[in-house]
């Protein structure tokens, strides 16, 4: 690599790509003298607070992976072998908690997290996660691969592309920026200020002072008088002194009021906050507030939407493109479940549950297997608010009431009028309810009952691209227990 190469690195860090190492951290604007390593900024607890949280959080959803038909229908591939390597411990020493506690913690901390990718033919058999810190250099060749050094034990140990699972924040798309770094001056001040407020305890909280003497005194008196009285400032002993020849006591230093140490401290917990996009009501500052709402089902939410989903959307998008083999990429699907982070109170969730259910949407067993209850005989079923009937019973309820479901109410007759426009309004509330997808299958049944003319080829491929959304044609006609009329046909209209 050239020298001109290494000078641009130097001042551009992940906001450029050049051939050669690259670089996450800021190359410039340090403005605090304070030492900002990871082990520093993880004493601070904003720092750790936010870290935690993230990780901790990220780590606790499970991973699903589906499988995804021509049609898009989506149905679970527990037998995956990626499903089978999560689900239980992806390498020897960490469970699947634990390995995205490490991933995400490294991501947070350092903007990118690394793993090394054990396999078995095309099998991925194992993720051994590789630290931050320890690899030396991210390198982008000449000819467009990628390859990663890494220190182990005193020995630096190169991987190529593709042996190496790299997970990424924002960058330049070889590697991403590091939130250590760049947060470097915040974090700065939050150790200066721990390290100031350390000092004081120190020294009892006592403030830098002189004595000031009406009288000039001798070397050796100075020598006496700072040896007698070097221990006022510099330790928590309150016994009581007594000055003579006219001494007095002259604070020096600025007190800890004065200083606003507090309130610093306090604006500190803000920042860093910002950077790790965490709100600070979530790290337990009691004085902060949020413009994500005022109930803290609220704040998780946009928490969510807002920090974790991000994370969330890289893993999933990550696995896919670098797990995943590559003649299953179109059909395999990875994803966290969320559902338990973004729980309801008792009252959101049966309120969720009756819309549901009332309208088509879920079965009564499918929302008791999410409250952990067991399922009910009959709660297979899907529902409609209609009577609270099963769904295939719907073209029987527009018939007048008679012993055998008359249209005139005479036993053992049916009018077939009665019978097709409860056929239709069935279909149309099913629609509406979005239990149903209309298909043109239907639609051109209905028209020849109701003799109407059929739909054009046209019309049948523009209802197919449309995927469903077209609103059958024969429900504008069928009400009031009327037959519809004929009319022109779609593409005439």
């Amino acid at each position: 690599m050239s020298v001109w190469s290494n000078i641009i690195r130097w001042f551009s860090g992940g906001y450029t790509r050049q051939r050669g190492a690259q670089s996450g951290d800021p190359q410039s604007g340090g403005m605090v003298s304070v030492a900002v390593t990871a082990e520093t900024a993880m004493q601070l607890s904003a720092v750790w607070a936010c870290v935690r949280l993230i990780a901790e959080t990220v780590a606790a959803l499970p991973v699903a992976f589906f499988e995804v038909d021509a049609e898009g229908n989506w149905a679970a591939k527990d037998d995956h072998p990626l499903a089978l390597l999560f689900a239980g411990k992806p390498n020897r020493y960490q469970t699947r908690v634990e390995f995205f506690e490490t991933l995400t913690m490294q991501l947070a901390l350092y903007g990118n997290c690394y793993c090394l990718i054990g396999r078995a033919g095309k099998r991925v058999v194992s993720l051994m996660p590789l630290m931050a810190s320890q690899m030396q250099e991210v390198t982008l060749l000449d000819n467009g691969d990628v390859s990663y050094a890494y220190s182990d034990g005193g020995k630096l140990k190169v991987f190529a592309e593709a042996n190496i699972w790299h997970v990424k924040l924002m960058g330049n798309g070889i590697i991403g920026l590091s939130p250590l770094g760049h947060a470097r001056n915040a974090i700065g001040l939050g150790i200066a200020n721990e390290r100031a407020v350390a000092k004081l305890a120190n020294r009892g909280f006592k403030q830098h002072a002189v004595l000031m003497i009406d009288k000039l005194l001798k070397p050796e008196q100075r020598q006496q008088i700072r040896e007698q009285f070097s221990d006022i400032p510099n330790s928590d002993d309150y016994s009581l002194r007594v000055l003579e020849a006219g001494m007095t006591y002259q604070p020096i230093s600025i007190n800890p009021k004065d200083m606003q140490l507090l309130e610093s401290r306090h604006f500190q917990i803000e920042d860093i906050c910002r950077f790790f996009g965490v709100p600070s009501v979530l790290v337990n500052d009691a004085g902060a507030t949020t413009t994500l709402g005022s109930g803290i089902s609220q704040i998780v939410q946009g928490f969510y939407k807002l920090t974790l989903r991000p994370y969330l959307e890289r893993f999933e998008a990550s696995i896919k493109n670098h797990l995943v083999d590559v003649a299953e990429r179109r059909t395999i699907e990875a994803e966290f479940d969320f559902s338990a982070l973004l729980r309801g109170d008792d009252a959101e969730r049966f309120k969720t549950y009756k819309e549901a259910v009332q309208g088509g949407i879920k079965t009564p067993n499918e929302c008791r297997a999410l409250e952990g209850d067991p399922a009910m005989p009959g709660g297979e079923k899907l529902y409609l608010q209609a009577q609270m009937v099963p769904i295939e019973m719907l073209p029987q309820i527009g018939s007048k009431p008679g012993d055998g479901g008359t249209g005139d109410g005479n036993p053992g007759e049916i009018d077939p009028v009665a019978e097709l426009r409860s056929q239709v309004d069935s279909y149309g509330i099913a629609v509406r309810a979005g239990a149903v997808t209309p298909q043109p299958e239907d639609e051109d049944s209905f028209r020849d009952k109701l003799d109407l003319p059929g739909m054009s080829a046209a019309v049948k491929q523009a209802w197919k691209k449309d995927g469903g959304s077209r609103r059958p044609i024969t429900l504008k006609d069928a009400s009031d227990g009327k037959p519809a009329q004929p009319r022109p046909a779609p593409d005439e209209e």
